[in-house]
């Protein structure tokens, strides 16, 4: 238990972190953050703190959804946003293209990194993958179909707000996927819980 409760605060903390390095790239930023983005914007509150109130927001959906959150659910909607705003105030803007690539993907493996940490901690699902997660349960359609309705809505309104769609978000897209399969198996606590071997050695 202290090893799970210590990785879901990691997890989540550096999750914000990434995110904001990505932002500090200038490049593009995933979906939820061009949301975020476009937001702060026009309501002049932090990137951070909207996105801990889109979190709240969002919550509330899972009600028609019948979704019960978890303890991890509520710690991601207070600490993501808290630890991308923080972080923000602490990393300046990159400048030069070689530094914007730099800080971009350094974000994307941060955000990788953090959510097989807080994921693999296993004490519910993030706001966010929760709404997918019930929508596929209660109106029967795929994971990736959810995924890409909610994704591809925020996208189009972030953007439209002026959040910042690029070569960033593609890269965004493309990478996380591939790079939480590899971490996820690394930092699942109940495949340690259990002595298992982690799945990336066991295909060795």
């Amino acid at each position: 238990m202290p090893r799970r409760v210590m990785q879901l605060f990691v997890g989540l903390l550096l999750y914000g972190a990434g995110c904001a390095l990505t932002i500090q790239a200038g490049l593009g930023v995933d979906p939820w953050t061009v949301f975020a983005q476009g937001l702060s914007l026009h309501t002049e509150v932090g990137i951070g703190w909207i996105t801990n109130i889109l979190g709240f927001f969002v919550l509330l959906l899972w009600i028609p959804l019948r979704q019960k959150p978890g303890v991890g659910t509520i710690a991601n909607i207070l600490l993501v946003g808290t630890s991308m705003q923080v972080t923000l105030w602490l990393i300046p803007p990159a400048v030069g293209i070689a530094s914007q690539i730099a800080l971009l993907l350094g974000g994307i493996v941060t955000v990788a990194l953090a959510s097989g940490l807080y994921i693999g901690a296993r004490f519910g699902p993030g706001p966010r993958d929760g709404l997918m997660t019930g929508m596929n349960t209660r109106l029967g359609w795929p994971i990736w179909a959810c995924r890409a309705l909610v994704e591809l809505t925020v996208l189009l309104i972030g953007w439209l707000l002026g959040g910042t769609v690029g070569i960033g978000t593609v890269l965004f897209a493309l990478l996380i996927g591939p790079l939480v399969h590899v971490a996820l198996p690394l930092l699942d606590t109940r495949r340690a819980a259990r002595g298992e071997a982690p799945a990336a050695q066991a295909v060795h």
